[in-house]
């Protein structure tokens, strides 16, 4: 609650007459701590920015994309080739040469991969987990965390356009991907993201073949 500023400065006076001098030799700074509080109690009124977060743990999206799969776990470092060569096929550099990447096995029956990526969307970052199909084609994208505002933040929606495309010229902003009004940095940050693991996928699937 805001209080008004002058009630209490006069209220401590003593000996009558205090106040008129006082209030003539204070005016300026009195009045300006009124204006100071009313510039506080307008700002207090504003709404304020409301950030993301943490949406959901990479463990509990697993679970979401592979219900019934044994799922592992590991970490791939990527080689200075193999990074150039992602940036070439992705068109943007990796973020990191270390990659998080989850297996997932019904039995002996491969179903897909799964892979982290962390990047900075405007001046603060998001991660995503990309969901692959055991073909290489993308099952389905999931935020995990996102630190900008949350009006940045596309509608689920909107992730769905990704499910079933593969590392081509379509799996763009230009083409068959649909950019989002006033989260344009956002949907190229995905876009890329995506681009960013199909290209890895490629890459490490080449590493498995004799």
């Amino acid at each position: 609650m805001c209080h008004s500023a002058g009630s209490s400065d006069f209220s401590r006076t003593g000996a009558p007459g205090t106040t008129a001098r006082r209030f003539g030799t204070n005016a300026s700074r009195v009045l300006s701590s009124a204006w100071w509080l009313v510039a506080v109690c307008l700002g207090a009124s504003l709404p304020a920015p409301s950030f993301a977060g943490v949406r959901i743990t990479a463990d509990e999206a697993i679970r979401l994309a592979f219900p019934d799969a044994d799922v592992q776990r590991e970490t791939v470092y990527l080689t200075p080739a193999e990074t150039t060569r992602v940036e070439s096929l992705a068109g943007t550099k990796p973020e990191s040469a270390i990659v998080s990447r989850f297996i997932a096995r019904k039995g002996e029956q491969l179903l897909g991969h799964a892979y982290l990526d962390t990047h900075r969307v405007r001046t603060l970052s998001e991660t995503l987990l990309v969901v692959l199909t055991a073909s290489g084609k993308i099952r389905r994208v999931e935020t995990i965390s996102f630190f900008e505002p949350e009006e940045y933040l596309p509608r689920a929606a909107w992730y769905a356009q990704f499910e079933g495309h593969e590392l081509d010229d379509e799996l763009s902003l230009k083409a068959k991907i649909r950019p989002v009004a006033g989260a344009t940095l956002t949907a190229r940050a995905v876009t890329d993201a995506a681009r960013r693991i199909l290209a890895i996928d490629r890459i490490l699937a080449e590493r498995s073949k004799p």
